[in-house]
């Protein structure tokens, strides 16, 4: 009993007692007056507009089922429909054992016997009521997302592990739902509509579980789980699922995607399993021909390779199983073509998976930001074989390297490429920089400054893929550029196609207007070659002339062809 007078010190939690006896009403207001506020109605009419008024403030109800006017029963029953008053906890005075059960079933809480037990037992008995109230209610309040009352993300996956526990691990699928661009939603439309969007998602979702069973929460600003018993049939009923969504949402503007994983893997955690439904659902990204996608084996294993080429990379570089090779450059506007400089390229030489192309691992590690650690390896072994051709050989020779634009972006650049040269005793302008043009368009300012600081420390800037990127003919002209490299698509089909041809001499043309050379890479045949040299390029790269060599094969070709 002092617990309870310690739990109510300071703060007085009002009880309503609901009984048509005044004897009854004042024996048990006695029991409990020193610990709680204590209101009176002697039948359900009164005790109804009782509740309505302090129902914000009514921590407890003791109500006596046979009363005039308006019973314990019916107020019962008009207390459990209303989502306010259904919170109050309701301790029914009786004494048949038949009354209870059927008490229980509307929503009581526990039960008073007449005549009274000792009022320490009394006492006890709606302590703890309120107790467990008050607990539920906060539980409820920190389990539910606010805005659209699914769970959070944290009760969200205990009680999906419960599930599997309770339900004896029975097949289950998991789906993600992202809303498409929903910071546009905001900022065209008012957050306050975003909102309103937010909630209507969560009513279909509401929705869906209610039928098929399962859980659902919020996961993040626009982002929601689903958690369901395996159905066969899943994917036949996903368009399905998709237009009952659409039809609440109501907004043909509004657009979603939504990444399912059926029969998930039980052997892993929930936490994995909702991030194969996201990977399938991030497959959708700017995808225009469906809103779904079904997680499967091959993207699972092209997953754990990803995963795989990521936490080894750092071996990598230190074993240096990544390799150079290098592919020359030759200027033909003489009689005879003359190597004038080459392009390291990287390839990886992995262990377990054997020669892997940069197709495959250049985007993964730009994706991540770990090319800044690939690139600073790349500049330092290029440098380094520039040097060893040079003390060998006393060939200068160039050699380009790819700057990506997370490099760009890096406050240090200048300083790392200027100690690579310095502590390879090379110039600046032994280090060609390639730079792809679209890279110009992240940030053109903070980018162009960075390259005229690069320039002004020696340092020669070649544009890379020259007509694949976004730059506007008065952005050209602004651009502190060297060269200017072509991208080999438009040379494939130039000694085939006239629109090809002419699109290429144009951006000769301009080049030329820019003062700069133009390199041509992916030449491949010597009718490519001759039509690139008519209209003015001055510099060739591709299989006619050579592939990419190891560096042992590129120093023989470097020490018998004309420089």
């Amino acid at each position: 009993m002092q617990e309870l007078l310690e739990r109510n010190k300071g703060l007085r939690r009002r009880v309503l007692i609901v009984d048509d006896e005044a004897i009854e009403r004042e024996m048990l207001g006695s029991m409990l007056s020193d610990l709680y506020e204590i209101s009176y109605a002697e039948n359900g009419a009164i005790a109804l507009d009782i509740i309505k008024e302090l129902k914000q403030n009514l921590s407890l109800i003791i109500l006596d089922l046979y009363m005039p006017e308006l019973d314990g029963y019916s107020l019962l029953q008009v207390i459990r429909t209303d989502p306010y008053m259904k919170r109050i906890p309701v301790i029914v005075l009786t004494s048949e054992k038949s009354s209870e059960i059927k008490c229980l079933k509307m929503g009581a809480a526990d039960f008073i016997v007449k005549p009274y037990d000792e009022p320490n037992l009394i006492r006890a008995r709606v302590g703890h009521s309120i107790e467990l109230a008050e607990d539920s209610i906060i539980i409820h309040e920190t389990e539910r997302d606010s805005l659209t009352g699914l769970f959070n993300k944290e009760f969200f996956v205990e009680y999906g592990m419960r599930m599997d526990i309770q339900n004896g691990n029975i097949p289950m699928d998991a789906i993600t739902i992202d809303i498409n661009h929903f910071h546009i939603v905001n900022e065209l439309y008012s957050r306050t509509y975003g909102d309103l969007i937010l909630k209507r998602i969560g009513t279909a979702i509401h929705n869906f579980v209610r039928i098929n069973g399962g859980l659902a929460c919020r996961a993040g600003g626009n982002s929601f789980d689903i958690y369901i018993p395996h159905t066969d049939d899943l994917a036949e009923r996903v368009p399905e699922y998709i237009a009952d969504i659409e039809s609440i949402i109501d907004d043909k503007s509004i657009s979603f995607r939504m990444g399912v994983y059926t029969g998930v893997d039980t052997d892993i955690n929930m936490e994995r399993r909702l991030e194969c439904a996201r990977l399938a659902c991030r497959k959708l990204r700017n995808s225009y021909t469906t809103c779904y996608a079904f997680y499967s084996e091959e993207m699972h294993n092209k997953e754990l390779r990803e995963e795989r080429l990521i936490s080894d990379m750092d071996r990598a570089l230190a074993e240096k199983q990544f390799k150079l090779y290098y592919q020359p450059k030759y200027n033909i506007e003489g009689e005879i073509p003359v190597l004038s400089s080459a392009e390291a390229l990287v390839r990886w030489v992995h262990p377990e998976f054997g020669m892997i192309s940069p197709v495959e691992f250049i985007p993964l590690f730009e994706k991540n930001g770990l090319i800044q650690k690939l690139d600073h390896y790349v500049w330092n072994e290029a440098a380094a074989m520039a040097r060893h051709w040079r003390d060998k050989h006393g060939i200068h020779l160039p050699v380009s390297v790819n700057v990506s634009r997370v490099d760009v972006f890096n406050p240090m650049l200048c300083e790392l490429l200027c100690e690579i040269v310095k502590n390879n005793e090379l110039v600046p302008e032994g280090l060609l920089l390639e730079i792809t043009e679209s890279a110009y368009t992240d940030n053109a300012d903070q980018i162009i400054q960075t390259v005229h600081n690069l320039r002004e420390l020696g340092f020669k800037i070649e544009m890379d893929d020259f007509g694949c990127g976004y730059s506007s003919l008065n952005m050209l002209n602004s651009l502190p550029i060297d060269a200017l490299k072509l991208d080999m698509t438009f040379i494939r089909n130039i000694s085939t196609d006239k629109k090809d041809y002419r699109l290429v001499a144009i951006m000769i043309d301009i080049a030329r207007l820019l003062g700069v050379p133009v390199i041509a890479e992916g030449v491949e045949t010597k009718e490519q070659m001759e039509l690139l040299k008519e209209i003015g390029c001055e510099i060739i790269q591709g299989y006619y002339f050579s592939k990419p060599l190891p560096a042992d094969e590129f120093e023989i070709l470097l020490t018998t062809a004309q420089i």
